[in-house]
């Protein structure tokens, strides 16, 4: 075995040219192979991270409300009461289409939305300065709000010199009574995360003259229930509308687990599609091997009538096959991390080479070389060594 190998080394060290281009498929094919599925995994992951930030233990519930038929407020609260061990939050969400303003300054992007007491705690927020939506405020329909960092910067100047101001809201006068922390700095902007106010539901309820609200979040205590919960709540449901069409029951988690098995899925198929050139690059070692074996006929046969059996022979031209492949990965995973990274960095993506991509691309590299290269070994072990001799 360490003869083969040795005699492997030299021939690809003194054929040097041929060797590389033998090698040069395999690289193509294994650095294809890390650089798409590195590139895909690093973008898919921070659209994961995009949409996990949403909250993975949120269930959005959204009705249709009918004369006949309607969810009240409080028969949600009553479901939501007698499932405290599945969910540990609800906010009903009202969302109202208005200008806020400031003496003679206007946003007119920003998201205006009633909600309850719970919402900061299901957004995931903190506040910044001055407090949140009490309870009391939403059952006495106190004009209170609290604002993101952006409406607070782009109208008082700070959030401290906001507190405490007055904002008007379709021409009602809001006290502003907290300040949120700023949530995304790089697109700190008009419409961004950090544009918005939030009322008590009650409040908004009035002003957008909607006696009834159709939408609503709850938060899971364990997103492993989010199945039991969905079936809960879609019964509950059902037996008010008495029609599946008139509301919608949405589990961030479940989304979340389609969206990764898509990612896993996509991921799968461009690694599969790259990993093609490693089949033709397989071709190419064959054919590679296939003309060393002519050329070295004579010398095949010198080795043949000193006794070498054919287990030898096959045995170093499987070698060197899996020699020139294992080089070829080995340089094509290096080449691949490299161009990855730079890569990733030009297009603003954080990309790093993953280890299945690279342990599975240099795998599939070596399998080729003992594949297509035991064609070649093979006619090389049964030549006839009389006819080996005679060739020129």
């Amino acid at each position: 075995m360490l003869q083969s190998f040795k005699l492997a080394l030299r021939s690809i060290w003194g054929n040097k040219m041929r060797s590389f281009l033998t090698m040069l498929g395999i690289i193509i094919g294994v650095a294809a192979v890390i650089i798409l599925v590195s590139l895909v995994n690093g973008y898919m992951g921070s659209v994961v991270e995009n949409f996990a930030s949403m909250g993975v233990n949120r269930v959005n519930v959204n009705v249709i409300n009918l004369s006949s038929r309607t969810l009240d407020v409080d028969e949600m609260y009553g479901f939501y009461e007698e499932h405290t061990d599945m969910f540990n939050g609800i906010s009903p969400t009202v969302s109202i289409s208005t200008t806020v303003k400031h003496g003679n300054d206007s946003l007119e992007s920003t998201s205006v939305s009633g909600c309850s007491e719970q919402y900061l705690d299901i957004m995931g927020y903190e506040l910044e300065t001055g407090r949140n939506l009490a309870y009391s405020d939403i059952v006495s329909r106190q004009k209170v709000c609290v604002t993101g960092s952006y409406v607070a910067q782009s109208l008082y100047g700070s959030a401290d010199k906001a507190l405490g101001q007055t904002l008007k809201i379709g021409g009602y006068a809001f006290k502003i009574v907290g300040v949120v922390e700023t949530q995304d700095e790089d697109n700190f902007d008009e419409g961004g995360t950090d544009d918005f106010v939030w009322m008590p539901y009650s409040v908004a309820v009035k002003m957008s003259r909607n006696a009834n609200i159709g939408s609503y979040i709850l938060t899971l205590i364990d997103t492993n229930n989010a199945d039991e919960a969905t079936t809960l709540l879609e019964n509950f449901l059902y037996e008010i509308f008495l029609d599946d069409d008139l509301y919608h029951v949405t589990a961030m988690s479940e989304l979340l687990d389609s969206l990764n098995e898509q990612i896993a899925m996509m991921s799968g198929m461009l690694g599969g599609i790259a990993g093609i050139s490693l089949l033709v690059a397989g071709v190419g070692v064959m054919n590679i091997m296939l003309v060393s074996v002519t050329e070295r006929t004579r010398e095949i046969g010198i080795r043949k009538s000193l006794g070498a059996d054919k287990g030898v022979i096959m045995q170093q031209f499987v070698i060197e096959a899996a020699v020139t492949s294992s080089l070829g990965g080995i340089i094509g995973i290096i080449i691949g991390c490299i161009a990855t990274t730079a890569v990733g960095g030009l297009v603003g993506i954080s990309a790093t080479p993953t280890p299945v991509a690279i342990l599975v691309s240099f795998s599939v590299s070596v399998g080729i070389g003992l594949l297509f290269g035991y064609m070649p070994a093979n006619r090389a072990a049964n030549l006839n060594p009389i006819d080996a001799l005679r060739s020129e």
